[in-house]
C-alpha cells in the first residue's frame, strides 16, 4: 500500500508524543505506602533523580531489586515517562508493555503501545504491527472508567486516546486485512471525535489526508469522497506538502469530473467544513464515453472527416445507433491505418537460394509448422547451415523436402547462400491511445498479397506517406467490452490491405565544372 508513506511522512511531521501527568492521572489508593525503609530509600533516590538516564537507570535497578513492590505500576509508569523524555521510543514501548502486564487496562500504557506500534506499521508497512496496534486500540476502547477516577479525568483520557484507537484499526484494516471499507468507517468515527480546528492539525489532519487516500483505494475508487477529503486536507497542510496534496486533488478532480471548474467552490467549502453539508459531496460527473461520443456523432456534418482515432472512438464506445451510423459511412471505404505494430505473426517464409556459378536464384515459399515473428528469423548474412536448420525445424515437412531438399542432394557445398524473409499475412495495429497504453490492437489488417518483414518500419510505427504507410478497406467491426484493468474498445476488421513503402527523399546530383573550365578561387 505505498499511497499511505506519504501520509505517514506527514505524521511524522505533525505528531510527537505529547501529554501532561494530569492528562494521565489514574485512580490510586493514596493508602499505599512502602513499609521497607531500605525499599524506601531506594525508590526515593531513583525518583528524584534529575538527570533523565541517572533517574531511568535507578528505576529499572529498583524494578529489579524490588519485582513486587507496592509501587511497581507507579515506577513503570515513570519509567514511560523518562524514556520519553529521552526520545528512545524502543524503552518507551518496553516500560508500556511492562505496565500493561501489570495493569492491564492501564488508558495510558495503551495509549503508548498504540500511538509507538502505529508509527511502526507506519514506518515499515509490517502487518504484524499493524496486527498488535489494532488489538491493543480495541482493547482500549472496551477499557471502563476506573474505580476512584473523576469524569473530567475519564473524559480528558478518551478524548486524547480515543480517536488514535479508531485509527490504528483503520491503518490496520487497509494496510493488513485489506478491508478499505471497514478502514473507512474508522477513519469517519475517528474524525467525528475531533472538534474542526482539532483536524486542522495533528493526527486529525493526517488522518484527514488518509481517509482520502482509502477512498481512491474502493473498487470502483470513490472519487467524490476522495476529492472533498484531499481538499479539506489541503486547506490546512503545512506549506511543503501542499504541492503533493494538490496534485493528487487535481487529478482525481478531473478524473471524475472532466475538467477544473468548479473546484474552487469545493475548495471553499471543505475549508469551513469537515465532513459535506447533507452528507455527500455534489460534484457533477464527467460525460460517459458513450455521451462524448453521441455528441461528437450529433455535432458533426460529415462524418468521414474524423481522424481515425475519434472513428475508432465512436466504433468503441458509442451507442449501436451511433456506431452503426458511423459504420454505414465506413464499410467497404479505404482508409490509412497510422499506428504501432503490435503484431505481424509471420505464417510463411520466402526462401531465395543461390547456387555457385549460378547467376539468378531459385525462389520458393516455405510454409511455417507455427506462426513466428519476424524477429525469429535467421538474420541476413546467416551460414546455409543455420539457415538449413531453421527451416528444417520449422518448415512443413513436405515444403522442405519437395523444394530445399533437392537442391541440396548433392550437398550444401553447391549452395552459396540461402536468404529468408518472413511473410505476414495480417498485421495488428494498435491506433488510439487506450490501445496503445492497453498494447491491444484496434485494428487487424488482412493483406491482399502477404508483406515482408522488410516491409514493416524499422520503427515499429505506420505513419501517412511519404512515411511507410499500411492500407486496407472497413470489412467488419465489433465492441469489445471494458475489463477492471482496460477500458472498452473496438476490434476493427479491414481486408484487401497493402503496406505502401517509405518514399526517400531523392538527393540532387551533384554536378561537377564543365570540361576546360575550372573554379576560380576568390
Amino acid at each position: 500500500m505505498k499511497k499511505f508513506v506519504f501520509a505517514s511522512v506527514l505524521a511524522m511531521a505533525c505528531i510527537s508524543l505529547v501529554y501532561t501527568p494530569a492528562m494521565w492521572a489514574q485512580a490510586s489508593d493514596s493508602t499505599i505506602s512502602i513499609k521497607d525503609p531500605a525499599e524506601y530509600n531506594a525508590y526515593q533516590m531513583a525518583s528524584t533523580q534529575t538527570d533523565p538516564k541517572a533517574r531511568a537507570a535507578g528505576l529499572e535497578t529498583f524494578l529489579t531489586t524490588y519485582p513486587q513492590s507496592v509501587v511497581k505500576k507507579e515506577v513503570l509508569s515513570q519509567l514511560i515517562d523518562t524514556y520519553q523524555a529521552m526520545q528512545d521510543s524502543n524503552q518507551t514501548l518496553s516500560a508500556a508493555d511492562r505496565l500493561l502486564q501489570a495493569d492491564p487496562g492501564n488508558m495510558k500504557a495503551l495509549f503508548i503501545s498504540v500511538f509507538l506500534k502505529k508509527n511502526q506499521c507506519l514506518k515499515t508497512q509490517d502487518a504484524q504491527a499493524c496486527d498488535d496496534a489494532a488489538i491493543l486500540a480495541k482493547k482500549g476502547l472496551d477499557t471502563k472508567k476506573p474505580a476512584g477516577m473523576s469524569d473530567d479525568d475519564w473524559k480528558k483520557q478518551t478524548a486524547a486516546t480515543i480517536p488514535i484507537f479508531h485509527s490504528a484499526i483503520a491503518l490496520d484494516d487497509i494496510l493488513s486485512k485489506k478491508d478499505i471499507k471497514a478502514g473507512i468507517e474508522e477513519y469517519r468515527q475517528e474524525l467525528m471525535l475531533y472538534t474542526p480546528e482539532e483536524t486542522q492539525k495533528g493526527p486529525g489532519l493526517v488522518d484527514t489526508l488518509n481517509l482520502a487516500e482509502a477512498y481512491t483505494k474502493l473498487t470502483p475508487p470513490d472519487a467524490v469522497n476522495a476529492v472533498w477529503f484531499y481538499a479539506r486536507a489541503l486547506a490546512f497542510a503545512p506549506a511543503g506538502y501542499k504541492p503533493i496534496i494538490e496534485k493528487k486533488l487535481d487529478y482525481w478532480y478531473k478524473k471524475y469530473h472532466g475538467a477544473m471548474d468548479g473546484l474552487d467552490a469545493i475548495k471553499t467549502q471543505t475549508a469551513t467544513n469537515l465532513f459535506p453539508p447533507g452528507g455527500e459531496p455534489i460534484i457533477k460527473a464527467k460525460a460517459t464515453p458513450a455521451e462524448i461520443a453521441h455528441n461528437v456523432v450529433a455535432t458533426t456534418p460529415d462524418l468521414t472527416t474524423l481522424n481515425l482515432s475519434d472513428k475508432e472512438f465512436i466504433l468503441a464506445e458509442g451507442t449501436p445507433d451511433d456506431a452503426n451510423k458511423l459504420w454505414a459511412l465506413l464499410k467497404d471505404k479505404a482508409t490509412p491505418v497510422p499506428g504501432n505494430v503490435l503484431a505481424a505473426p509471420v505464417t510463411a517464409v520466402k526462401v531465395a537460394v543461390t547456387e555457385i556459378g549460378k547467376p539468378k536464384s531459385t525462389d520458393f515459399t516455405i510454409n511455417l509448422k507455427a506462426p513466428m515473428t519476424c524477429a525469429d528469423m535467421p538474420a541476413e548474412g546467416s551460414e546455409v547451415k543455420q539457415v538449413q536448420d531453421f527451416l528444417s525445424a520449422n518448415g512443413v515437412a513436405d515444403d522442405n523436402s519437395s523444394k530445399l531438399d533437392t537442391l541440396l542432394t548433392e550437398g550444401h557445398r553447391r549452395v552459396k547462400k540461402i536468404v529468408v524473409d518472413g511473410n505476414i499475412s495480417a498485421i495488428k495495429v494498435a491506433v488510439s491511445d487506450d490501445a496503445k497504453t492497453a498494447h491491444i490492437p484496434d485494428f487487424i489488417v488482412n493483406l491482399k498479397t502477404p508483406a515482408n518483414c522488410s516491409d514493416i518500419p524499422a520503427s515499429g510505427a505506420f505513419g501517412l506517406q511519404p512515411a511507410a504507410e499500411l492500407d486496407g478497406t472497413y470489412d467488419t467491426y465489433r465492441q469489445i467490452p471494458a475489463t477492471a484493468t482496460v477500458a472498452q474498445t473496438a476490434e476493427i476488421v479491414l481486408r484487401e490491405g497493402f503496406v505502401q513503402p517509405e518514399k526517400k527523399e531523392k538527393k540532387a546530383p551533384v554536378r561537377k565544372p564543365a570540361a576546360g573550365h575550372r573554379t576560380v578561387k576568390r
